[in-house]
């Protein structure tokens, strides 16, 4: 699936993708992949288990907003999924 107005494959976490869950908050909600290039193939990620902190206490606490944060797992590779609530479509 390619990316959409409600999907980002991002292959690092970086601070500024909280503007990307800011836009998705004030539209229909979305998911941002973190460990995926830009065809959305996983090539994984690094301190998954630190990521899986850090990301919702950042969402909350610069933007205010509540996500659902949840670690994935293809070939042995970890990835992200990072779902603004509103948000229900399928990947």
């Amino acid at each position: 699936m390619a990316e959409s107005q409600n999907i980002e494959w991002k292959e690092l976490w970086r601070d500024e993708y909280l503007k990307w869950i800011c836009g998705f908050a004030n539209a229909q909600g979305g998911k941002i992949y973190i460990g995926t290039d830009d065809n959305g193939n996983v090539v994984g990620i690094q301190d998954s288990k630190k990521l899986l902190e850090d990301i919702p206490n950042k969402v909350r606490d610069v933007p205010g907003i509540l996500v659902d944060v949840n670690l994935l797992t293809k070939d042995r590779k970890d990835y992200i999924e990072i779902q603004e609530r509103r948000y229900y479509g399928d990947v």
